[in-house]
């Protein structure tokens, strides 16, 4: 885990990993899943079917023994004013001004629809909430979402579920050049520990990611490989990774080397 903490509007975590709660075998597996990752933020959608009932107090529960934050999301919502709606009903149910804003735009790769997406922020910006937008690596819409209040951004990695990883290295970079002081949290299409590693590597803050914990054969295992992922890759940002060359270069210097006759 790493020591130096990340701050999000003014709450300050010491994990850089984040989990979402969906698709575990089991509340067991999730759980122990969590313990093993050390995550301190957790992302769960708001189920209008269920909000307020059994399963609603029984997700609480688990909660509150693993002392985790929540994160509700509007994950599946195709417009702003759906995504709007959802998180002020997921206010009510979880008791947080914490949103992860999702609008979704397509429907093959679940890329979110950044106009749509500017529009809900603006509005609950307003309305109080304290957004955390799901997002491309497009610069654009990063520049309107801050404008528009949002303190921390998420953009993808690749489409959800996809495990894909970086799937644009120089986008990611970019970003993260253009907005040294914003957090930046890698979501979607994480599929294996060394994505997570590579997007601490570029001097991303942390990543969020589920699927590829939920549904590992060993997801309490896989978990735990993530978490130590996240910290190599921290540290390794930190350390100062070494400039890629076209050409080699001796790791051992030729003066003084001995010669055959």
């Amino acid at each position: 885990m790493s020591d130096d903490p990340l701050t999000l509007y003014g709450v300050s975590v010491r994990s850089r990993l984040l989990l979402g709660t969906a698709r575990y075998p089991s509340p067991a597996i999730l759980a122990q899943a969590i313990r093993a990752s050390g995550c301190e933020i957790v992302t769960v959608s708001l189920r209008r079917e269920a909000g307020g009932g059994r399963a609603g107090e029984s997700f609480w529960s688990l909660v509150r023994d693993l002392g985790v934050r929540v994160l509700p999301n509007t994950a599946g919502c195709r417009t702003a004013k759906e995504a709007i709606t959802t998180a002020q009903m997921a206010r009510e149910v979880f008791g947080t001004n914490w949103i992860k804003l999702e609008v979704i735009g397509d429907e093959d790769t679940l890329q979110p629809d950044l106009f749509g997406l500017v529009k809900a922020a603006k509005a609950l910006i307003d309305d109080g909430f304290e957004v955390f937008p799901y997002t491309t690596e497009d610069l654009v819409a990063a520049d309107r979402l801050c404008d528009a209040g949002c303190r921390v951004l998420m953009p993808w990695a690749a489409p959800i579920g996809s495990g894909r990883g970086l799937a644009n290295v120089f986008g990611l970079r970019a970003l993260r050049f253009r907005f040294p002081d914003v957090p930046l949290i890698v979501d979607a299409g994480l599929g294996a520990p060394s994505h997570a590693a590579a997007a601490l590597e570029l001097g991303y803050d942390a990543v969020l990611l589920n699927t590829a914990v939920a549904l590992a054969h060993d997801p309490v295992a896989m978990a735990r490989a993530f978490a130590l992922a996240v910290d190599a890759g921290r540290a390794a940002h930190h350390a100062g990774l070494m400039t890629p060359r076209d050409m080699a270069e001796a790791s051992t210097p030729v003066l003084g080397r001995a010669f055959g006759e």
